[in-house]
């Protein structure tokens, strides 16, 4: 899959807090800010800073452009919902950031929202699971299923506006989907 779509001009924010998997992060975002984006961090709690979970232990802090309670959905192109055990989990719980992901749904602007990993936990939450066709990792599965989603075993999958993957090796794919959308 090719990931050379023309992002100019386009905007997409990653929402996150402290616990999320590195690689979800760091590489979406510079590949599509290789491809023209602006890539702005969503967090909660006032963060400036939050901290990555690096396959097995604390990894690098990255900065946060806004609070999720200060954002405007109307100014992105797609929203996309990194994984890592304790991220998606701690997110979840946060009604402004369930609200948002709801909300993105309903917003024209939005042409894509990615989730990758354990993020799917997040479309759950958000109502968004119900009814589409996902994949994430294997171990919340029966998650998605009991709130009403179809799993698939694939490296990306596209319901709609919703995009998902597994795990950090199916990045360029998910990746890919998400540009694709979003051009």
């Amino acid at each position: 899959m090719s990931n050379t779509q023309n992002l100019q001009g386009k905007k997409i924010a990653i929402l996150a807090t402290n616990g999320f998997e590195q690689s979800e992060v760091v590489e979406p975002k510079t590949l599509f800010t290789e491809q023209g984006a602006k890539v702005d961090i969503l967090s909660i709690e006032d963060q400036t800073t939050i901290k990555a979970w690096d396959e097995d232990n604390w990894g690098k802090e990255v900065d946060v452009d806004l609070q999720v309670s200060s954002a405007n959905l109307e100014d992105y192109d797609a929203l996309v919902l990194p994984g890592g055990q304790i991220n998606p989990d701690v997110l979840r719980t946060n009604d402004d950031a369930v609200a948002f992901i709801s909300k993105a749904n309903d917003t024209d602007s939005i042409k894509a929202i990615g989730a990758i990993c354990h993020g799917p936990w997040l479309l759950v939450e958000s109502g968004l699971a119900d009814g589409a066709t996902l994949t994430s990792f294997p171990s919340i599965k029966t998650d998605l299923q009991n709130a009403g989603a179809t799993w698939v075993d694939e490296e990306v999958v596209n319901h709609e506006k919703l995009v998902t993957s597994r795990n950090p090796n199916d990045i360029p794919a998910f990746v890919a989907k998400i540009s694709e959308l979003v051009a």
